[in-house]
């Protein structure tokens, strides 16, 4: 019973803290970002603001914030350590990008394409958002070598590990920005894929075709 009634509160976490996100993207575009207070998102929410830094503990957080970490992890510990490093790492971010792309539901605002490409464009056309991806974007590093577990113990291991990662990450960055500039009109995983194969070879992939 107690440990139901922990999952039923968490995904009322989960649930809240969506609701929350969705509502301020939405904020940001219509109004900007600048001009927004947490304290605007907490009243149109219905919400303190004190459940707000709750769930996202700075503003920029509110855009910043996703599951994409977890998604590209949890691809990478279920690839075999027999293939290449960069090609386990980039299938599992063409994977992640085709499931947080994947029209989303209808009932949670705060999934599908057209959520990300508005998270993507905030990013873009706002400096305190860009200088903070910086940081989403070690944390997502971090997250690769995590996953690979023991395989990443060893220093030298580690290195390459945060070596392959990166630039993978590069890459994946280019096309995002393509992505968000092009106001979404080519499918992301497809552009990730493009991105990759320019960087490191046609062999990086061996996926099928992504759009």
């Amino acid at each position: 019973m107690v440990g139901r009634h922990s999952t039923l509160r968490a995904q009322r976490r989960a649930e809240t803290q969506r609701t929350i996100q969705a509502l301020a993207v939405r904020m940001f575009i219509e109004r900007g970002y600048d001009a927004t207070t947490v304290s605007d998102i907490a009243e149109a929410a219905g919400v303190s603001p004190m459940t707000v830094y709750r769930h996202f503990p700075t503003k920029e957080d509110l855009v910043l914030v996703d599951q994409n970490g977890p998604l590209v992890a949890e691809r990478i510990a279920a690839t075999s350590a027999a293939q290449p490093l960069v090609r386990r790492i980039s299938s599992a971010l063409v994977e992640a990008a085709a499931t947080l792309t994947g029209g989303g539901r209808p009932d949670d605002p705060a999934t599908g394409d057209a959520f990300l490409l508005a998270r993507l464009q905030l990013m873009i056309s706002t400096p305190a958002l860009r200088a903070r991806h910086l940081d989403s974007q070690y944390a997502l590093q971090q997250a690769i070598v995590d996953a690979l577990g023991d395989e990443a113990t060893d220093p030298d291991e580690a290195f390459r590990a945060r070596a392959a990662a990166g630039a993978c990450l590069a890459a994946m960055h280019t096309a995002l920005v393509c992505w968000a500039e092009d106001d979404g009109r080519t499918e992301l995983p497809g552009l990730i894929v493009q991105a990759l194969v320019a960087a490191f070879g046609a062999d990086v992939i061996d996926i099928g075709p992504t759009g």
